[in-house]
């Protein structure tokens, strides 16, 4: 029985890997697709390929966030695990069926909490301690006010106006401040807290890096002819969206990657929390299947349905999107590549005004963001209920 528990979890994750790569083929080829610098199967293809790629570039950090870091190691047992990967796959699967852009990390997240809970309670969450959820929002909050006084004082300096900056100013030096703590040691942000975190400061991040570096390139550019701009910036734009690819494959390859550990430390099997090679390659090669097949629903919402895209703009959109995910990769973050990705093309179109995104859209996917964890994580615990009560003694 115990045989089949460990394979039934092992599977449960590469399928988990599989859905991943369907919903979030999207996050690598969105703009490379609606700036048509390739075609849909092209598109799809190269991100599969760097999906593949992304995972062997970097550590397992990531892996071991998700399989240490989330539900006391002690409660994970394959049972557990098994209902927790039951319960993101049947989300991320339903969220792909209709076209809806979330967080597959977020949705495994969820799948661990609520089948933990269910086993072992609240205590068999690793919380984060008080104190240090008070420094960080002390932290957020002082950068986000000195970036904002520093931002509205240069405004009002060069033309007088600085009552519309404070705002963009603050998310701005919120959204620099926490990866800043990471990258520094200043505090050592790991675990759930630095999940639910990100969940607010990866779309921030992206939409300020790809806003200003969209502006920045209008500024060097502004004189070019725009024909001549658009086909200049459909290679790099390829470029950058295999930097995403990278970017994507490196951080939700490891999903599966820390489950399957974790079910074979749980089973004996591994005697310590190291990923075995092998594990990384099925895991890496589960999410480019998925990617291959590609979630075409999501992917037209991605690049049609939020703002319209130039070559240029998906460039920036490319390359804040995949280093937003690169940088948190190497950290050990397990960052939502929808959330980034969505910032960055959020941040670009803003570019043009505020009028140039739709926001009606946008609200959409915020609203799905924040259900994935709670409603994967009421999945789970409901499958562990049940199959406790059905085949555990």
């Amino acid at each position: 029985m115990d045989i089949l528990v460990i394979a039934a979890g092992i599977l449960l994750a590469l399928l988990f890997n599989f859905v991943n790569g369907l919903n979030d083929a999207a996050n690598s080829i969105a703009t490379v697709i609606a700036t048509k610098a390739l075609s849909p199967f092209k598109a799809v293809v190269l991100a599969s390929f760097f999906n593949l790629v992304g995972p062997l570039v970097f550590t397992t950090a990531i892996a071991k966030t998700i399989g240490k870091g989330i539900v006391d190691p002690l409660f994970l047992t394959p049972h557990v695990l098994l209902a927790a990967m039951f319960g993101a796959v049947l989300w991320v699967f339903l969220s792909s069926w209709f076209g809806i852009p979330v967080s597959s990390s977020h949705a495994l997240i969820g799948g661990l909490l609520g089948a933990g809970a269910a086993v072992g309670g609240a205590e068999a969450i690793l919380w984060p301690a008080v104190e240090l959820v008070r420094q960080v929002v002390v932290y957020a909050l002082l950068g986000g006010v000195l970036v904002a006084a520093a931002y509205g004082l240069l405004r009002w300096w060069k033309d007088g106006e600085w009552k519309n900056t404070v705002g963009i100013g603050f998310v701005t030096g919120v959204s620099l401040t926490v990866p800043l703590l990471i990258i520094t040691g200043l505090v050592e942000i790991k675990g759930i807290f630095a999940v639910v975190l990100f969940i607010l400061v990866s779309p921030m991040l992206g939409f300020v890096a790809a806003f200003v570096f969209g502006l920045l390139i209008m500024r060097v550019f502004s004189s070019a002819n725009p024909t001549r701009l658009n086909r200049a910036f459909k290679p790099l734009q390829i470029v950058a969206g295999s930097f995403q690819a990278i970017g994507h494959g490196s951080n939700d390859a490891q999903n599966a990657m820390g489950v399957i550990t974790a079910i074979l430390v749980s089973a004996g099997i591994l005697s310590d929390f190291t990923v075995p090679l092998w594990v990384i390659l099925v895991s890496c090669g589960a999410i480019a299947l998925g990617t291959l097949l590609g979630g075409w629903r999501v992917v037209d919402k991605m690049a049609n349905k939020i703002t319209k895209i130039r070559p240029y703009q998906g460039f920036s959109a490319s390359t804040a999107g995949g280093g937003v995910l690169s940088l948190m990769t190497a950290f050990g973050v397990p960052v939502s590549t929808t959330h980034a990705m969505t910032g960055s093309i959020m941040g670009v179109g803003s570019t043009r005004g505020y009028s140039a995104v739709k926001w009606g859209i946008v609200r959409e996917i915020v609203a799905a963001w924040i259900l994935t964890i709670p409603a994967s994580a009421v999945v789970a615990g409901i499958c562990y209920i049940l199959y406790a009560s059905v085949l555990l003694p």
